[in-house]
């Protein structure tokens, strides 16, 4: 029988730009699709879709040959290519096991020949930041477990993870970006809380979308229950909004953050900016981080758009 192959739109090796893992490097694997579209980041009017500009869908996907030659939008959502079907094309499609040793590959440069989570030179620990589109889909479940399987019989390297013993070159520590309306299956579920199994630390890095921000509706965005899913796989994580320098903004963040901490969830609070390059960072994100942190939230600055200018591939 053939192994099923999943499709991913990017893996690459950067820095970590947002949040707890702030400057760590980092394996990155983004996942293709995506359940929500959040149309409205960089929009005039987020709650009204008729004044949406939605640049992405006029673009000509034959123009270019990688996604890495795709333009940053700085209207909808800046992966709008890593969900729109029309991108489709332009994405890899491979197996767990090819998408493992992707993964070691991309960790390979001149100072770390053999591609190991624990980098040679410096003898810290690299991470794995699993991404999307939205990386707790069904099949991007399903394809985490092949990958890490294979990473564990992989033989890149020491293994200096939880239990620091020796074994096969697996991370320290696994992100996964989720927008949070996605439950675990009972298999990943049963699978992540094996610590035999999963012998990384997880931390879900939970980012909802709200509607005042990003135009998607509370009824289908917000998921307090299914993030208490999580939290009882993984106290170690974080909560990430995304907001302007908008009262109705911040009202609503609060509203849903109230909602999630009465499930029990004591993920702490990290406020980014709603922008997709630097520029767009620079005209607000003061105004924005002296609202968060007078209210005691973290602040995340989105380094990435700074070094890299948000290009895809970083």
């Amino acid at each position: 029988m053939a192994e099923t192959k999943y499709y991913y739109s990017e893996i690459f090796y950067s820095v970590q730009g947002e949040g707890h893992y702030t400057g760590v490097p980092s394996a990155w694997l983004r996942f293709f699709l995506c359940n929500l579209q959040c149309n409205g980041f960089g929009q005039v009017d987020p709650t009204d879709p008729s004044t949406y500009e939605l640049p992405f869908e006029d673009f000509d996907v034959s123009s270019v040959d990688r996604v890495e030659d795709l333009p940053v939008w700085s209207k909808g959502c800046d992966s709008s290519y890593t969900w729109a079907k029309k991108f489709k094309p332009l994405m890899g499609h491979a197996t767990g096991k090819e998408l493992a040793g992707k993964i070691q590959d991309i960790l390979r440069n001149d100072s770390n020949p053999e591609g190991w989570f624990k980098h040679p030179v410096s003898y810290q620990h690299q991470h794995l930041c699993i991404t999307g589109g939205e990386p707790l889909m069904k099949h991007a479940q399903k394809a985490f477990v092949e990958i890490y399987e294979e990473l564990k019989n992989q033989n890149g390297g020491p293994y200096y993870g939880v239990n620091q013993h020796a074994g096969s070159n697996i991370p320290a520590s696994v992100t996964f970006e989720t927008n949070g309306t996605q439950t675990l299956s009972d298999p990943f579920f049963d699978y992540l809380n094996n610590r035999g199994l999963m012998q990384s630390e997880i931390f879900f890095s939970v980012s909802p979308k709200l509607w005042t921000v990003a135009g998607e509706k509370k009824s289908k965005a917000i998921k307090p229950d299914t993030i208490r899913q999580y939290f009882t796989v993984s106290e170690r994580g974080q909560l990430k909004f995304v907001l302007g320098d908008e009262d109705r903004q911040w009202e609503e963040m609060e509203d849903t953050l109230s909602d999630i901490r009465k499930t029990g969830v004591t993920y702490p609070v990290w406020i980014m900016p709603v922008s997709a390059t630097a520029e767009d960072q620079l005209a607000s994100a003061g105004k924005v981080a002296e609202r968060a942190f007078r209210r005691g939230y973290n602040v995340a600055a989105r380094v990435h758009c700074y070094l890299f200018g948000n290009q895809i591939g970083t």
